[in-house]
């Protein structure tokens, strides 16, 4: 028996795929490896600077294996600019020495081979899996899908674990990914942290959180 709540979320999920049609993620990359890495470095940072750091990356470090050689000095001074480039640096040498030593290179296909890598936790695993290889476990829980999902009403939690619960629940499986690259593009667009665009919203209607219009 369907609820109202998911009556609500599949409307949400038909508006929001009309308004962003075209979502996808925003780190660059070219392969499953490339998207580890950069989704390491993502936190706390901007997609566009993480970029421009991969993009230097790739040309220095051109395997798993050459991260996995490189010093943890030398690393810090190229993930600089993400910030909290220590704990990055050696979060990516690790995970880079993991894959090499435990997977012959290759970034592993599952959620529990991915938590298992040092500095890998389950939104980084989502975001692999689903954009460098379609498939679907989970939804991504970033700091927009965990805005915009509590001012959609789709949670009553900040614990992203616990929030990824509350939409899997409620978004069917073949949705997942999609959804979550439009709730990320909502909250950069429409849905900001400080003073959300309701006027500009076309969820008004579905949103219990949207400000009512001026008399």
């Amino acid at each position: 028996m369907t609820t109202k709540k998911q009556e609500r979320a599949a409307d949400i999920v038909v508006q929001l795929k009309r308004m962003y049609p075209k979502a996808k993620c925003a780190l660059d990359f070219t392969n499953a490896f490339e998207l580890l890495i950069a989704t390491i470095l993502s936190a706390q940072s901007t997609d566009a600077r993480v970029n421009i750091v991969t993009k230097s990356l790739s040309r220095k470090y051109p395997s798993p294996q050459s991260f996995a050689d490189a010093s943890q000095v030398e690393m810090e001074r190229d993930v600089k600019q993400t910030g909290f480039f220590r704990n990055k640096a050696k979060a990516v040498i690790a995970a880079s020495k993991a894959i090499v030593e435990r997977h012959n290179g290759e970034v592993p296909k599952t959620m529990a081979e991915l938590t298992a890598l040092p500095g890998v936790g389950r939104k980084t695993a989502n975001v692999v899996l689903s954009n460098a290889f379609k498939i679907a476990v989970g939804i991504v829980v970033d700091t927009h899908v965990t805005r915009v999902s509590a001012r959609l009403g789709l949670t009553a939690t900040d614990d992203a674990v616990k929030i990824e619960q509350d939409l899997m629940a409620l978004i069917p499986q073949k949705e997942w990914i999609n959804f979550s690259h439009r709730l990320i593009a909502h909250g950069r667009t429409i849905c900001i942290a400080r003073k959300p665009k309701c006027a500009q919203c076309s969820l008004n209607e579905l949103c219990p959180s949207a400000e009512a219009p001026p008399e």
